[in-house]
């Protein structure tokens, strides 16, 4: 970095800053609109427009209303920076989108729901084809000016935001589960430090007609909403990914962008190439890019988006963190073999970030997996380039968990444990400059619960196996009984010394564990036993199967009594249970989850070999888990030894009448 490349962008900030009052942290409660100055039809080459201080709080200019100078604006493409009088130029191109990066010590205005105002699309003609969700309404031409009003606020070097991964309802009712999952546990939460919530993509399950309800329930959190586009979030019927994103733009705004709070700046990123074509084509399920037979979606930033990164953090002190936010991964565990599920030009952005304190925080895969520095899996070098990780990498679980496939559980959502055996939950980021802590709560539990114990016997690995081989081959879920079901898996707390002797394991789902946790169990009031990660994320496979399976949150999973609802009302769709776009489950004998939906690999799972030699009787086990942070988290579990096992049911050999 060159010296005093930074002073003159920081200058022009200051000049109006250090002359105005900081209010308190404004959040939600400025609601206004940009300042669009109608055009009178010319085709001009340049767009301009005055970023200023909106004292009146109104959104419209007025004359004693100063500009804010070095704040960065952008085509999309073309970045700029603000003048000492807040005008900026900018080349136009149809199909382009007017943006600011919101500087630090200030906030744009937001509307109703809280979705901040900070762009302006130009189309002039609109979306070229019919779309189901209404595509971008014409623009006209282009405005005389766009003008972006802005408050000063000062700026906080420690704040957190709300971050959560795939919400994706495709229906008004799972818009509920939502709301009585993820929302009511974060009203139960103090986010007076909170400054921004972030849906990392597939914020809709294919339905954007939902958009508008969803935000108006999340702004009751009264915070700024900013929100990624996901591969369920496009436009299906759009033809060419240049308007894939279209109806996304009418209804919730630009679908990447950045923002600076603090010593941080957030990048929305577009990572949804959707139809992908044969530039996409590649190992992994990306020859589907090139098969004109199907229409497709890949992982990759496109060529525009990556000259507006590279612009955008030239104007940014290398000494800020950058949090990278996208809907596909950059890199995944559960994916680390697939192509179309991770991103191409992965091996770019590192290199365009290599200096910088960074983070990646992405949603996709249903799966909490937090993939620290140094971290590696087989298939990220054939797949996308890169071996181990510059920078954390976070894939920040779902709030519906499995696609809400469980059973109801107490608070009427579902019990919808995701792949890797993460519950639905939500993030809180904490910043302190350009330093983060992640952390990760499971929706209406306890803040504290970090953890899921069990244990590993010979009797749920041989029933794993059957029920899983026969899962998989499953055909017509409705003609089908499973071999077993929960009542036939013996009860894992309990065991012999004939089950310790072929191999018992202790487990510990840790959801936010990493490479860098350390996880201890202590039988009673014996020594502290270290417990291994069953994936050492040192470049090996993703490990499969019932030895590295959640026992806690499998049962759950293969056994769903939702299929077997049935409604005498009258209405075929009252039964079973429906999830994506109306598929429906049963009505039926209860059912395993799909296959590929449950917890047979996990790269936060934790496990110890019980000792053979324990003695008979009841006992208690602590696990201590503590984090990179030096934080710890404790949970038990207890269990027991018996010299066989006892009937699991009723004995009613002493009632029967033995005259009958």
């Amino acid at each position: 970095m060159t010296p005093g490349r930074f002073t003159g962008r920081a200058a022009l900030l200051a000049a109006v800053s250090l002359s105005i009052a900081a209010p308190a942290l404004a959040r939600t409660d400025y609601v206004a609109d940009i300042h669009v100055v109608p055009g009178s039809g010319s085709t001009a080459e340049t767009v301009t427009g005055v970023v200023f201080h909106d004292l009146s709080r109104d959104g419209m200019r007025q004359d004693d209303e100063p500009g804010v100078g070095g704040v960065i604006v952008s085509n999309g493409r073309d970045v700029t920076q603000t003048g000492p009088d807040g005008s900026y130029r900018l080349p136009v191109f149809d199909n382009m989108t007017v943006m600011v990066s919101e500087p630090a010590a200030w906030d744009v205005p937001v509307n109703v729901h809280g979705v901040p105002q900070f762009f302006y699309h130009h189309k002039p003609e609109g979306t070229p084809e019919t779309l189901r969700y209404g595509g971008l309404a014409p623009t006209g031409p282009l405005p005389d000016a766009i003008n972006f009003p802005m408050i000063r606020t000062g700026i906080d070097e420690a704040f957190s935001c709300v971050m959560m991964g795939d919400t994706q309802p495709y229906s008004n009712t799972e818009v509920g589960y939502v709301r009585d999952g993820v929302l009511d546990s974060l009203l139960d939460r103090d986010l007076s430090d909170a400054a921004c919530m972030v849906m990392l993509g597939d914020v809709m399950g294919d339905d954007l007609s939902l958009l508008p309800r969803f935000m108006d329930v999340f702004s009751v959190l009264d915070l700024p909403q900013y929100y990624i586009h996901g591969n369920h979030d496009f436009d299906f019927d759009a033809s060419s990914d240049a308007h894939s994103a279209d109806s996304w733009r009418q209804i919730y705004g630009p679908n990447y962008y950045s923002f600076e709070m603090g010593e941080v700046l957030f990048v929305a990123l577009d990572n949804v190439v959707y139809p992908c074509g044969p530039e996409d084509s590649g190992p992994g399920g990306r020859d589907a890019c090139a098969d004109p037979e199907r229409t497709v979606y890949n992982g990759r930033v496109t060529d525009d988006q990556m000259a507006w990164l590279e612009a955008t953090l030239a104007l940014v002190p290398e000494d800020h963190l950058v949090v990278l936010m996208h809907h596909i991964p950059f890199v995944s565990f559960i994916d680390s073999n697939t192509g179309r599920h991770q991103t191409d030009n992965l091996a770019q952005i590192h290199e365009m970030l290599a200096g910088r304190p960074a983070v990646s925080f992405s949603g996709h895969t249903h799966t909490f997996e937090y993939l620290a520095a140094g971290e590696w899996y087989q298939g990220w070098e054939e797949q996308v380039g890169v071996t181990r990780l510059p920078f954390d990498h976070v894939v920040g679980g779902a709030p519906s968990g499995n696609w809400f496939f469980g059973d109801l559980s107490f608070d009427g959502t579902p019990l919808s444990f995701a792949r890797g055996g993460t519950p639905p939950g939500y993030m809180i980021v904490e910043f302190d400059g350009s330093n983060f802590v992640v952390n990760f709560h499971a929706a209406n539990q306890s803040p504290d619960r970090q953890m899921a114990l069990s244990f590993n016997t010979p009797q749920f690995r041989d029933w794993f196996t059957e029920l899983f081989a026969w899962t998989e081959a499953r055909g017509d879920t409705s003609a089908d009984a499973p071999p077993l079901t929960v009542n036939d898996l013996a009860d894992v707390k309990l065991f012999t010394p004939e089950e310790l002797a072929e191999g018992v394991y202790l487990t510990a789902n840790v959801w936010n564990g990493t490479r860098n946790s350390r996880v201890m169990a202590q039988i009673g009031d014996g020594p502290m036993m270290e417990m291994t990660r069953t994936q050492a994320g040192n470049g090996e496979d993703v490990l499969t199967g019932a030895e590295y399976a959640d026992p806690f949150s499998v049962p759950r999973q293969m056994t769903v009594g939702r299929y077997a609802w049935q409604s005498q009302s009258g209405d075929a769709r009252a039964q079973g249970f429906e999830i994506w776009q109306g598929r429906q489950f049963g009505p039926a004998v209860p059912q395993s989850a799909e296959a590929w939906m449950i917890a047979d690999s996990s790269s936060h799972l934790w496990r110890l070999e019980m000792p053979a030699d324990l003695p008979e009787g009841a006992n208690v086990i602590t696990v201590t888990a503590t984090d990179q942070h030096g934080r710890e988290w404790r949970d038990r579990i207890t269990f027991e030894v018996r010299s066989e096992r006892p009937a699991p049911l009723w004995d009613n050999s002493l009632w029967e009448d033995p005259t009958n």
